[in-house]
């Protein structure tokens, strides 16, 4: 069976774009070729076979690899009965270091379990729902601890001045902002930050990164509207989540219940 499907999302609204790939393959065999950016991408099943630098690569479940921008390789299956599946993502360097020059790994393939989880569900959960800040917090994030943990380049983790002040500043600009967020790219800049020094500064301070403190706050919200009588169609492009499923998730992430059943149960209560 072969299967592929090809989603692009967006660092922050207006932002570059970063393109996901979710592919199963039995026979598919890829021509000699090279990416612009980083690939990197995670066995999810059966074992794929990749020439690289004058070798060969085997993947497993739970491996990762990472390829090189400019760098030809092929891809087909490493054995005739189990094809392989992957995610992969294709990212710019400046997703892997704040740096300008290029992280280089010594070694494209990577036992990283718990990386590997951790890049899995950011893929598979913003392939489902791209959303623009999400995509920008996880990510990049995640990119970073990919470099740092396995490549030449060693982020700094330094205490960031003024943390506390600087989270302070984004949750004020994010809860003013909330149907159209500004990126963190352009929140660093206004702060004089990178995009992970904010980020690092956000978590420390907040517990958890912007786009997940964002959604608990939209949540907010929408119990709210929901409890004034609003259908969760309504409360969803009105608190900025993408659709009744983006709210729905997140409803359920934060109070346990559906936006549809806390708005029976409220009104229920009323009467």
């Amino acid at each position: 069976m072969e299967q592929a499907l090809w989603t692009r999302a967006r660092l922050g609204r207006c932002g570059p774009p970063l393109d996901l790939l979710t592919a199963r393959f039995d026979k598919h065999i890829y021509a000699p070729h090279a990416h612009d950016e980083y690939t990197i991408g995670v066995c999810v099943g059966g074992s794929e076979l990749i020439d690289y630098r004058g070798g060969h690569i085997r993947t497993g479940p739970g491996s990762i690899v990472v390829l090189a921008p400019g760098e030809i390789h092929t891809g087909g299956p490493g054995t005739t009965t189990d094809g392989y599946a992957y995610r992969a993502l294709y990212a710019t360097p400046t997703l892997l270091t704040d740096d300008a020059g290029l992280p280089h790994f010594r070694e494209p393939l990577l036992d990283d379990p718990e990386l590997a989880a951790a890049l899995l569900s950011a893929h598979t959960e913003l392939s489902a729902c791209p959303d623009p800040l999400e995509t920008e917090s996880r990510f990049p994030w995640l990119l970073t601890a990919l470099a740092s943990r396995h490549s030449t380049t060693r982020v700094t983790t330094c205490v960031i001045p003024g943390a506390e002040a600087v989270a302070r500043a984004v949750r004020d600009r994010l809860a003013d902002e909330l149907v159209s967020p500004p990126s963190l790219a352009d929140l660093a800049a206004d702060l004089g930050l990178s995009r992970y020094q904010l980020l690092r500064a956000f978590r420390t301070t907040m517990g958890v990164p912007p786009y997940a403190w964002l959604a608990q706050y939209r949540v907010g919200r929408a119990r709210g509207l929901l409890e004034s009588g609003l259908r969760p169609s309504e409360v969803a492009a009105s608190v900025g989540f993408a659709d009744q499923a983006h709210l729905t998730r997140w409803f359920r992430r934060v109070l346990g219940v559906t936006p549809a059943a806390y708005r029976n149960s409220v009104q229920d209560a009323s009467r």
